[in-house]
């Protein structure tokens, strides 16, 4: 990746875009603010505020370089998880291939910052996004982008915004992962019809097979593990028609954040192709991971011997009525919180400095700017306290926080995040 294109991040004016930030440091680069270290909690940081747990975070990371590694899997983590570019460099420093994404917009965004590898998990038929990835593609040799296809009339509008390219597009079919599935191929007989069609375009060139079981419909370790089965099958199947020949590597890929051990179970059991084998994982929601639904889906609590992602994103909220015994509102809502799969999680209140569990505390809807709380009984809760809420799905948070802190445990600001939507 570029260096210098990260080293202006740090460069960027602290100001009135970013929430959460201490207003007296407007003006400061946000290189020169993280050189300050501030407290989260008593060095003006307004909430609500998002933090990254620095702890949690650098676990995280080098758990799943961890797991790659055993499992002899690459690994191209699905960076629309969080579209941090800081992020993408340290996954990148731990062994990734390279980063999946899933619109043009964001390719864009990691080739502003050099990534040089780029999976995208998508059909590419933008006429305008394909003639700029083109001229990418034939600027620098070393770029390489991989993409879907899974259809063949998304071959001839693919072929035909690539005319005149001097490299082909790398494309693996998309083996849709059932009926009533999202996007893919239905059937092992339109694949082929896919990838002839890919065969006969000569601004294509046909890589291997990829999916996504995260979609398998009514999904269970059954299910997952013979969808797997049909991908590794496709793979088998297109290679022994010699749709691969003059290649380096086959690219077999799949992985979501909820089935990946299911993926390196079935892939440990490719068998031998006409060529190497690329095992591409796209795991990507790891980095954050969550407080709901990743966290009740993790392969890490079917095999705990593996180890144990860490939720590290916490919003800090500040209590701003407490109309009844039994209600209470804080200052961050829709505008600010995940709440697209889960409500967030009531975990812990903070007050004179003390922090301690949000016993007797619960979110049960979310406005533009507030959360309800409902307060049982035990719950000492009172205007102007801090409540620290657990999130879900760690996508659409990152989306609402253009500048995240990350903290030490002690409330130590030691980075900034930057994201781009």
């Amino acid at each position: 990746m570029s260096t210098e294109a990260l080293a202006r991040l740090a460069e960027e004016r602290v100001d009135h875009r970013f929430k959460g930030l201490p207003p007296d440091a407007d003006g400061l680069t946000v290189g020169e603010l993280a050189a300050q270290r501030r407290n989260l909690f008593t060095d003006g940081f307004a909430t609500p505020v998002l933090a990254l747990s620095a702890e949690r975070l650098e676990h995280n990371l080098r758990l799943m370089e961890t797991y790659a590694t055993r499992h002899g899997l690459a690994f191209a983590p699905h960076g629309k998880t969080s579209m941090a570019p800081q992020l993408f460099q340290r996954q990148i420093d731990r062994g990734a291939w390279g980063i999946t994404l899933a619109v043009p917009h964001q390719v864009r965004v990691a080739r502003a910052f050099g990534v040089k590898r780029i999976f995208l998990a998508n059909e590419l038929v933008d006429e305008a996004a394909l003639r700029w990835i083109s001229g990418r593609l034939d600027a620098d040799p070393e770029f390489r982008l991989v993409c879907y296809v899974d259809s063949v009339r998304g071959v001839e509008l693919m072929d035909a915004a690539l005319r005149g390219a001097a490299r082909p597009v790398d494309v693996v079919v998309e083996l849709a992962a059932g009926e009533g599935a999202r996007t893919g191929v239905r059937t092992e007989k339109e694949c082929a019809a896919v990838a002839d069609a890919v065969a006969a375009a000569p601004t294509l060139r046909l890589v291997g097979v990829a999916g996504y079981e995260g979609e398998v419909p009514g999904a269970d370790a059954e299910r997952v593990h013979a969808w797997l089965r049909r991908l590794v099958a496709l793979a088998v199947d297109l290679d022994r028609a010699g749709r691969f020949a003059g290649l380096d590597e086959i690219v077999v890929s799949a992985g979501g954040s909820a089935w990946f051990d299911a993926v390196a179970d079935v892939f440990a059991a490719i068998p031998e192709l006409s060529l190497p084998v690329l095992k591409l994982l796209r795991s990507g929601a790891y980095v954050s991971h969550d407080d709901g639904h990743y966290r009740k889906l993790t392969p890490f609590n079917r095999v705990p011997e593996e180890g144990a992602l860490e939720p590290a994103f916490r919003l800090w909220t500040q209590v701003v009525s407490r109309p009844t015994p039994e209600q209470a509102f804080v200052n961050a809502g829709k505008r600010d919180a995940a709440y697209d799969l889960d409500l967030p999680f009531a975990q812990v209140i903070r007050r004179g400095g003390t922090e301690r569990p949000a016993t007797g505390v619960s979110v049960t809807a979310l406005s533009d700017q507030h959360a309800w709380l409902r307060t049982l009984p035990e719950a000492d809760l009172e205007v102007g306290d801090w409540v620290g809420l657990g999130l879900s799905h760690p996508c659409t948070s990152f989306d609402k926080w253009p500048l995240i802190p990350v903290a030490e445990a002690d409330g130590t600001v030691v980075d900034y995040i930057r994201t781009f939507f």
